[in-house]
């Protein structure tokens, strides 16, 4: 047999490996792409996840300033943070639960303040321990904190005429605010937070 032809046999058999592999590559993709389209109805949740465990990475802080001040933190890709009460939170326990929210509390209406632009600005940069607003129930007044240091993009002025979001949905639409921290303070504050799988076995809720 000429060296040639024996060339040629080799060729031929590279190119047949090298098609099989590349159909074999394929079908390994098209099996992928069919178990996100149609995936296996037994490895599906009961319940289908929410926007916000779709969107977000949920955090708690407890205790924050005073016992029974607890918290939530829902993180999103971008750096987003939206606040609001953790179930927990103390005033959730008085009868009647949260009457009023009122967001002028230090030296200026948070509600007031006017973020524009990409850039955000007029933004105000506060830190963790600083006031948000005041929640009042029939018998008490509550603090609502930051509790993560950044920029106050947005707060929830749905809450200023319907206060009772707070006691039917405060992990949705009954949110407190939305802030921005940069990524060095975000990693700080990481740290002394909990996580949701933390946060239901210490508060014992499903």
């Amino acid at each position: 047999m000429s060296t040639i032809n024996k060339d040629q046999i080799r060729d031929e058999s590279n190119c047949s490996e090298t098609k099989e592999l590349d159909e074999n590559k394929e079908e390994e993709e098209e099996e992928d792409l069919q178990k996100l389209l149609l995936p296996d109805v037994q490895n599906l949740p009961m319940t289908p996840p929410s926007a916000v465990e779709s969107n977000f990475v949920t955090f708690f802080t407890i205790d924050f300033m005073k016992p029974a001040h607890d918290q939530y933190i829902y993180r999103h890709a971008n750096g987003l943070c939206v606040i609001g009460l953790a179930p927990s939170h103390v005033a959730f326990k008085d009868e009647g639960g949260i009457t009023a929210v009122d967001f002028n509390v230090g030296k200026s209406d948070r509600s007031e303040m006017k973020v524009t632009g990409k850039r955000k600005k007029n933004a105000q940069h506060f830190e963790s321990n600083t006031a948000l607003c005041k929640i009042s129930t029939k018998n008490d007044t509550y603090i609502v904190r930051c509790c993560v240091k950044g920029s106050l993009l947005e707060v929830n002025q749905q809450l200023i005429k319907q206060p009772e979001l707070l006691n039917v949905s405060a992990d949705r639409e009954g949110y407190i605010a939305i802030i921005m921290p940069k990524p060095a303070d975000w990693l700080k504050v990481k740290a002394s937070l909990l996580s949701l799988q933390e946060y239901k076995k210490l508060k014992e809720v499903s």
